[in-house]
């Protein structure tokens, strides 16, 4: 968008039009002015940047039909109606069909560039939501899990994702904890040959030490005392697909000397056999650690870090990528809202510095949490994100899951009394709980019925 917006004047009266375009032009906007609303329409364009303002009376398209056209068209461009003295019903009228504000005459400039200002904001914060969605659905039509983000740093790991897809390589990547190394593993495998085939995910550190070789590998029966049939192992079920090894760098010593000769010779026994399996797969592995300092340590095999390391894919971190976080706390949320079926609020401007302010130490995984909780909780404090960065109450402290329990149950009744207009027999209907239950609830989270009735719109 320019550094100057453009404002549209529409008016018969080319006085009202001239003292109304100066006083805007002193004000730095760009006034654009029309004898009548079919000439205002004829040049308004859909991504049209700034606000609209005419009088309502006018020959041929008055005020009001022209609101009406011009929410047909784009119902988020705010429309600023100017009324004759004394005519409120007319102005209250424009507002309920979706005028932003009203300007009866006679007007000081102060209240003209003050509900301009207003209207700019509401239109900036409008088109970026809407290009963030728009850039959204374009990135969600891509086939596989998607690397949301348009930063250089994530489209750089998108091409080398779809470039790796259509190769037969093992992977190795790195990048800090929440970054999405299992969404980049799917996403390579999505994109492959082997999309069709099994993709099998191990947490190398999740899984207890006793029992990973026999995950792994397999095992015959009565290989071990408990081993009372044939098991096939992770390797062995996903042939023909990928195997996925998260937090390799936990893999105890002794299990990495016959990983490396799996990935060696491409072939597996089961504990207990003599029998080797081959095996037709490709190995991602994924670690939050510099697997060659590791090495060098005597905490990873050398031989088999220089194995894994035929391809390394750095995950950038979202303090590098803070450009993407808007769009991917969207996406997060979109998803989210979906799940609960409940709406997302798009974000304002104060909600977009609060969330390039932060560092996120958890990464993307910390901002889907944010966004969850924004859909499942925001409403209780207004959707300010400030407040549900942590997690926490108004003191300050973590929410406990009773609290966070009563927040949501909160907001459900909120929504169905909003919904209902404050009708106590259809909240019941909705919500399946008994009158007296209702009320209950009402007055342990400080509800009123008659609040809802009263901010109804008829």
């Amino acid at each position: 968008m320019n550094d100057v917006l453009p404002v549209m004047i529409i008016d018969d009266e080319e006085h009202l039009r001239f003292t109304v375009a100066q006083t805007l032009e002193l004000a730095g906007y760009q006034p654009l002015t029309y004898h009548s609303a079919e000439a205002a329409l004829a040049e308004l364009d859909h991504d049209f940047p700034g606000v609209l303002i005419s009088d309502i009376r006018m020959p041929g398209m008055d005020g009001m039909m022209l609101l009406r056209e011009v929410h047909q068209r784009d119902p988020d461009l705010p429309v600023v109606l100017i009324t004759g003295h004394g005519d409120i019903s007319t102005a209250v009228e424009a507002m309920r069909q979706g005028a932003w504000d009203f300007l009866e005459k006679p007007f000081p400039g102060e209240r003209l560039e003050e509900v301009v200002k207003r209207g700019i904001d509401k239109r900036r914060l409008s088109l970026e939501n809407r290009y963030l969605k728009a850039e959204l659905e374009a990135q969600q039509s891509a086939p596989g899990p998607r690397l949301v983000g348009r930063t250089p740093a994530i489209q750089r790991l998108a091409a080398m994702v779809q470039r790796i897809s259509q190769v037969e390589t093992d992977v190795l990547l790195f990048g800090e904890t929440g970054t999405g190394k299992d969404l980049v593993a799917r996403a390579i495998h999505e994109r492959s040959a082997r999309s069709a085939k099994p993709f099998v995910a191990i947490n190398c550190g999740a899984v207890p030490e006793s029992i990973i070789e026999s995950e792994l590998f397999g095992h015959e029966k009565g290989a071990f005392t408990g081993a009372v049939e044939r098991r096939v192992g992770k390797f062995e079920y996903a042939n023909g697909g990928t195997v996925f090894l998260d937090e390799i760098e936990s893999m105890p010593l002794s299990l990495q000397v016959k990983l490396l000769r799996v990935l060696q010779e491409r072939m597996v026994e089961r504990l207990g056999s003599n029998i080797p399996v081959p095996l037709d797969i490709r190995v991602i592995a994924a670690t939050k650690v510099d697997l060659k300092v590791a090495s060098e340590a005597g905490d990873f095999r050398e031989d088999l870090y220089y194995r894994l390391n035929v391809v390394t894919l750095p995950i950038p971190p979202l303090r590098e990528r803070r450009e993407d976080i808007p769009l991917l706390f969207q996406h997060f949320a979109a998803v989210a809202a979906s799940r609960s079926g409940m709406e997302a609020p798009p974000l304002d401007s104060t909600g977009v510095s609060v969330l390039l302010a932060h560092d996120w130490p958890g990464n993307a995984r910390e901002l889907r949490n944010l966004a969850e909780r924004y859909v499942l909780l925001g409403a209780t404090c207004d959707h300010r994100l400030d407040n549900l960065m942590q997690g926490v109450d108004s003191d300050g402290g973590e929410l406990t899951l009773p609290q966070q329990v009563d927040l949501f149950e909160k907001q459900l009744i909120s929504q169905a009394l909003d919904r209902h207009r404050g009708h106590v027999i259809e909240v019941c209907r909705q919500l399946g709980v008994p009158r007296k239950t209702l009320y209950d609830k009402l007055r342990k989270h400080g509800l009123k019925a008659e609040h809802y009735r009263h901010n109804a719109t008829p």
